[in-house]
């Protein structure tokens, strides 16, 4: 049986309502316990020995398994349970009560590549497969449709008949994008690509049904032409078995238990797990030391960048990195370089989750955008090794574009953050000594300017602010991190006094630099009260360092003047002036 799609689909969940997932899905993130790594270590065991890994919360078992478990795992939480071999009877596709509404933009696509089949005579089924069949029935977006076809069509073939139609019907389409196999990357068949530009920029990919089968003592396998089973049966999970059938408009669950276990939040392969994990060697690397040494040579690092970045914009990053590092993969997913200063250590793993924890309370106690919040999360994960150089470089490029292929402008960013929170941090201290500048680094006061004593701390944060610009409440947050652990009365350590002492801290200097008027300082265009051309003109010197070193004081004097006019500007400067001749 099949699943109608004007079916209901599972509901995005919304404040109040229903989900079914919620009670395991809303609990907080778990303290990671000597027990708790004692039975993470067991279930590793439990995958080399046939057992299914189930656990759902974002799991690295997938990165391990293979890239696309990753995805898949986000939506979940359920615990670890065994998986015997599957009855003829569990073959049959099931009914459910769910089904897959399309939005206007999929029905225009899904009706188009109908009229290529139907115009040129072709007797082949579109099935999309995979994680957009998933995500749909979970009430989610999804642009990532991979259409696998059957009737011994290939997706290059079915990309050139796709170019045929639009000529007949005098559209203009580019040509089709070829992606070759690659099994050195776990990619073994050839793959097209291709856009139907007048209707969406959406990327589709086209692949024939195949059947895989591997050799004993190889991980690349033979691949042949398969049948709708066949292909259902070879993917990593039963959830990602589903296909949504363009043809007739329905569901297909070949395994038989695909549509149960999204209901239930299960990972599951299709096959017994012990047949799973040794046809395919890289779905064993959650267990095994020799794989996992390898896993960055089998996938690509733009896949684990991408799914990594699917983590930690998701509900669960601190579970997901929980996962990765009670895996073993930390070191495997966040790769770093060769002989860095200081070296890495074996507890940096841990390190980093536990800020990434930390962070992630904080920033769920005072709220947070959610693409703030996906870069608090990757600023908190790495901020242990914030410092770290390797041949002069900051580590953390290193990792966020060598290791996880992120864009320039998010390392750029996080390396920004993580100036700024150590400045925020001098500025926690000078505010918690009474404004003593003894306590700062880098007191603003010279020579030429004396700051009046109330506007110390207006200083100090404009600097701040005007350097960081709207990433500023980011790098607070993160500041507040590497300030001392609250402890209770009798001296035990207390992480609700650790949180709430952080929020009072956040708040205080949020509070400070609204009540200065300083949070949109960097977005007033007044500009400085004179150019350096004003400033060579009263000091009556050339152009030179001297001039840029007078640019900083002026800024200065500004935050500590914010009503100052340009000729109260241009008195303080021949003042200072005078000084320098008497001394």
């Amino acid at each position: 049986m099949a699943i109608g799609v004007n079916g209901p689909a599972h509901p995005t969940p919304t404040t109040g309502a229903i989900d079914p997932y919620a009670a395991v899905l809303r609990r907080p993130p778990l303290r990671r316990t000597r027990c708790s790594r004692r039975r993470t270590a067991r279930c590793c065991h439990t995958a080399r020995e046939g057992v299914i890994l189930t656990t759902g919360r974002p799991t690295t078992a997938g990165l391990s398994a293979c890239s696309s478990h990753l995805a898949a795992a986000s939506s979940f939480c359920s615990p670890l349970s065994a998986f015997g071999e599957l009855s003829p009877a569990g073959m049959a596709v099931g009914a459910q009560q769910q089904g897959i509404v399309l939005t206007e933009l999929e029905q225009r696509i899904f009706g188009r590549l109908l009229d290529v089949v139907h115009h040129r005579g072709l007797g082949t089924q579109l099935r999309v497969a995979g994680g957009w069949v998933r995500d749909k029935l979970l009430g989610k977006d999804s642009t990532d449709i991979d259409i696998a076809l059957d009737d011994n069509m290939t997706g290059v073939k079915f990309c050139g008949e796709i170019t045929k139609y639009y000529k007949v019907i005098g559209q203009e389409l580019k040509e089709p994008c070829i992606i070759p196999c690659n099994p050195s990357q776990s990619k073994h068949l050839e793959t097209a690509r291709i856009h139907l530009s007048d209707i969406s920029d959406i990327w589709i990919d086209f692949v024939n049904l195949r059947s895989e089968k591997y050799a004993e003592n190889s991980r690349i396998p033979t691949v042949e032409d398969g049948t709708p089973e066949e292909d259902a049966f070879r993917r990593d999970l039963t959830i990602n078995s589903l296909f949504y059938n363009i043809n007739t408009k329905s569901v297909e669950d070949l395994t038989g238990r695909g549509l149960e276990d999204l209901k239930k939040g299960l990972i599951v392969t299709p096959l017994p797990a012990k047949v799973t994990f040794l046809d395919d060697p890289l779905r064993e690397a959650a267990s095994d030391e020799k794989v996992k040494l390898n896993l960055g040579s089998k996938i690509s690092r733009e896949r684990i960048g991408q799914e990594v970045d699917h983590m930690m914009s998701d509900k669960y990053p601190v579970d997901a990195m929980c996962h990765i590092r009670d895996l073993g993969l930390f070191y495997v997913v966040f790769a770093f370089p060769e002989k860095t200063v200081p070296p890495v250590l074996n507890k940096h793993d841990w390190l980093c989750v536990s800020h990434i924890e930390a962070a992630w309370n904080l920033a769920q106690s005072i709220g947070c955008s959610d693409e703030q919040r996906r870069l608090c999360m990757y600023s908190a994960l790495f901020t242990p090794v914030r410092n770290m150089v390797y041949t002069k470089k900051k580590v953390v490029r290193y990792i966020i574009g060598n290791s996880l292929k992120l864009n320039g402008s998010d390392a750029e960013a996080i390396v920004q953050i993580h100036a700024a929170s150590d400045k925020f941090a001098d500025l926690i201290i000078f505010l918690e000594s009474n404004g003593n500048l003894e306590t700062v680094k880098e007191n603003p006061n010279d020579k030429y300017l004396e700051i009046p004593t109330d506007m110390v701390a207006r200083v100090l944060a404009g600097l701040l602010l005007l350097g960081i610009k709207d990433l500023w409440r980011l790098a607070l947050l993160i500041s507040t991190l590497s300030y001392p652990e609250a402890h209770s009365a009798n001296g035990s350590f207390s992480q609700q006094d650790e949180l709430n002492r952080r929020k009072e801290i956040y708040i205080r200097v949020e509070r400070l630099i609204t009540d200065l008027d300083l949070d949109d300082a960097w977005k007033i265009d007044t500009g400085p009260l004179l150019d350096g051309k004003d400033i060579m003109g009263v000091l009556g010197i050339g152009e030179g360092p001297l001039v840029r070193e007078w640019k900083e004081r002026l800024v200065k004097w500004q935050l500590a003047h914010p009503k100052g006019t340009a000729e109260e500007c241009r008195e303080w400067i021949k003042q200072s002036k005078c000084q320098k001749k008497e001394m």
